[in-house]
């Protein structure tokens, strides 16, 4: 039996063992015939043309964990940014971790989606935005059948955050092999902001899947920052499914960091509903081995005097491949729209490789839009510059690649997130820069 016909017969299993309103029960089924109909994506579909499952697929994941195995803080301490003063939603093989999380419902809900998906309190916010944005595509579809648990953050009106808020998923290896398939689901009301850090972090070699979705609905003037890690290892692929709204003058900043795991796929896809908005996508990818990571990003502009700025930095080493496929949509109405895209990238092996597709579509004919890709070296003539100025060859090189994803690194907006994203940059590069991270 292959892995999409176990889905789909541990499906009647697996609504026996959660409880459900009749609303989310016909979500799921719906859900689930999708997946039977549409699959998992292959190299056949466009937008997959550079990426392959097959190899992830292979393995007989286990669907539900058999235990729940208990974690000590001291074991993951490492994997948090633990000198920051933040709430914390913890789970341990797909279930949540009571001791290891910081939850609250004052002024703010930062609460679990298990208690959101059967809490009559939670209804009204369910109805309205869950699997509202996320679309109905195989992937989609597979992950909300199984939904059951993630984050469930709301943000009510004219509220800010009083600190931020970590999301963190870890695989413990009781399995052979696990999948995991968390569903988070974040609603930011007019006039409020919050700061959210996302991190999947398998703790074992097993071979671990994580088909993730996370709806973010931003209404009139709330103001979005989303930081995700992503430093996992060998043996963990991560299909991370991102889907924004955006409503008039709000903004929403996701920045994605990739320096560890087999194989990443990024679908993030921003959907502006409202004037003045704007969308910010950043990323850094480091990667090296046989590793791949692919970036699939769509920002539409529905509406007038809006603004996207994407900016995606690549580095890759021995035989890892990247890929970038970035698409912005201007409709007929969005005049006055701003948008920008590049992706600029340095292959350091003649093994590595990166595919890039930058795309604009535009209807409208009073807009700023530009695009561009850039596939390279480390410049010869900086490293010489470097070297008779007494810098090692290895430190030089380190220090145009610090260099050259620095300018993403600037937008991060919490001085500890931004040191510690310094920290596993100065890892990857293998060296020390020799300032203070």
């Amino acid at each position: 039996m292959d892995l999409k016909d176990k889905l789909v017969s541990s499906f009647m299993a697996f609504e026996e063992t959660v409880d459900m309103d009749s609303s989310v029960h016909d979500i799921r089924s719906e859900a689930i015939k999708i997946f039977e109909e549409k699959g998992f994506p292959s190299k056949k579909d466009e937008a997959w043309k550079y990426t392959s499952l097959n190899a992830i697929l292979k393995h007989d994941y286990s669907i539900f964990p058999k235990k729940e195995d208990a974690i000590e803080f001291k074991d993951v301490k490492k994997y948090f940014i633990h000198d920051l003063d933040s709430y914390k939603i913890v789970f341990i093989d797909g279930q949540y971790s009571s001791h290891l999380s910081e939850t609250t419902h004052d002024k703010i809900d930062v609460c679990l989606m298990s208690s959101a998906l059967t809490n009559e309190k939670y209804k009204a916010v369910i109805d309205n935005y869950f699997n509202k944005v996320a679309p109905k595509d195989g992937l989609s579809s597979l992950n909300t059948a199984f939904s059951r648990e993630g984050a469930y953050i709301h943000i009510r009106k004219n509220t800010l955050a009083d600190k931020p808020i970590q999301v963190i998923h870890f695989s413990t290896g009781n399995e052979s092999s696990q999948m995991l398939q968390p569903r988070n689901l974040i609603v930011v009301d007019e006039n409020s902001h919050v700061q959210i850090i996302e991190r999947h972090q398998s703790l074992t070699d097993n071979p671990v899947l994580t088909n993730t979705v996370t709806e973010i609905f931003a209404d009139k003037r709330a103001i979005v920052d989303y930081y995700k890690i992503q430093n996992d290892n060998l043996n963990a692929s991560l299909i991370d499914n991102t889907f924004i709204q955006q409503l008039t003058q709000s903004l929403v900043s996701v920045h994605t960091f990739v320096f560890g795991g087999k194989l990443i796929r990024n679908n993030l896809n921003f959907y502006q509903l409202g004037e003045g908005i704007n969308s910010v996508l950043n990323g850094v990818t480091i990667i090296e081995g046989k590793q791949h990571v692919d970036h699939n990003t769509l920002v539409h502009h529905t509406q007038p005097n809006c603004e996207s700025h994407q900016d995606y930095k690549g580095i890759f080493d021995e035989k890892a491949v990247g890929v970038f496929n970035g698409k912005i949509i201007v409709n007929k109405e969005a005049q006055k729209t701003n948008a920008f895209q590049s992706n600029n990238n340095i292959l350091l092996d003649d093994k590595a490789s990166i595919n890039s597709k930058p795309q604009l579509e535009i209807f409208a004919d009073d807009v700023k839009c530009s695009h561009g890709c850039t596939i390279g070296q480390l410049d010869e003539n900086a490293l010489f510059y470097m070297r008779t100025r007494g810098i090692g060859d290895k430190e030089a090189r380190a220090l145009l690649m610090y260099a050259f994803a620095n300018n993403v690194l600037d937008t991060v907006k919490i001085p500890q997130l931004k040191q510690r994203i310094n920290k596993l940059i100065a890892n990857k590069l293998n060296v020390n820069l020799g300032f203070d991270l």
